[in-house]
C-alpha cells in the first residue's frame, strides 16, 4: 500500500474491507488513515460505519446472514482498535456511566455498537447489554451500576413500540436518569412523544446529544427542542 493516500481512498478501503469481512485489510487501511493524517472519527463514520450500513442492507435483503454479519463486525472492530486511541472526542463534561442496548424483539446491533464506540472514546463507562434486551433488564442494569444514562436503540418499527413502556418504567423508578433513544425508525418528534430526554440521529453526534440531554435533566427542564 502506498505511503500517501487520499482520504476518500482510505474511506473506500475501510468500507470495502468491512463489507468483505477482511480484518487484515481493515487494519491496513486504519493504519493508513493514521499515517496520512486522516481524522480517525471521519475514518470511522465515513469508512467503517458506511461499510456497516451496506452490510445491514445486505442482511435485510437476505444476501448476508448472521455469520457474515459477525465476521463484518470483527473486521470493523479490528480497525476501531487501531483508531480508537487517536479519537479526538474526549468529553470535557461529566464522566458518564451509560447502559446501552437494542430493545427486545430487535437483534440489530450495528448502530448501537457505533454509538458505544463513541461513548468509549469519550472516556465514558459503558455497560453494553447487546441486542434483543428485555425491557426490565435496562432498569435492572441501571440500578445495579448507578448509570447516569440509559440509551435505547431500535432499528425495527415493531420493536420501537416497546420504547415508551421502557421509558415509563425507568422514569418511575429513577426520575433523574437520562434516557436517550436512537435508530432508523425514530425521530426527534417520536423521541419527545415517547418521553425520552434526548435523541441522537447518528453516532457522530451521540456524545454531544447525550451531554445536552443530561444538562436538561439535571436542570429540571421538562421539555426539549431539536
Amino acid at each position: 500500500m502506498s505511503s500517501r493516500m487520499e482520504a476518500e481512498e482510505i474511506f473506500k478501503g475501510l468500507s470495502e474491507a468491512v463489507i468483505a469481512y477482511d480484518e487484515d485489510k481493515s487494519v491496513e487501511f486504519a493504519k493508513a488513515a493514521l499515517e496520512n493524517d486522516v481524522d480517525p472519527t471521519d475514518a470511522i463514520l465515513k469508512g467503517l460505519a458506511h461499510g456497516m450500513e451496506k452490510v445491514g442492507e445486505l442482511f435485510d435483503k437476505q444476501e448476508y446472514f448472521v455469520p457474515e454479519m459477525l465476521a463484518c463486525a470483527d473486521a470493523l472492530n479490528a480497525a476501531v482498535e487501531i483508531l480508537k486511541p487517536h479519537l479526538k472526542i474526549r468529553s470535557e463534561g461529566p464522566q458518564v456511566k451509560v447502559v446501552i442496548g437494542t430493545v427486545e424483539g430487535d437483534i440489530h446491533e450495528i448502530g448501537k455498537n457505533l454509538v458505544r464506540i463513541m461513548f468509549d472514546a469519550a472516556g465514558w463507562e459503558v455497560y453494553d447489554l447487546g441486542g434483543n434486551v428485555k425491557l426490565e433488564r435496562f432498569l435492572e442494569e441501571q440500578q445495579k451500576t448507578g448509570a447516569d444514562v440509559v440509551a435505547l436503540s431500535a432499528l425495527m418499527t415493531t420493536s420501537m413500540a416497546a420504547i415508551p413502556e421502557i421509558i415509563k418504567m425507568i422514569k418511575s423508578a429513577e426520575p433523574r436518569v437520562t434516557v436517550m433513544v436512537g435508530g432508523a425508525p425514530l425521530s426527534w418528534e417520536l423521541a419527545r412523544k415517547y418521553g425520552a430526554d434526548g435523541y441522537s440521529p447518528n453516532c457522530g453526534t451521540a456524545v454531544n446529544d447525550t451531554l445536552e440531554a443530561i444538562r436538561r435533566v439535571r436542570e429540571g427542564h421538562g421539555s426539549w427542542e431539536r
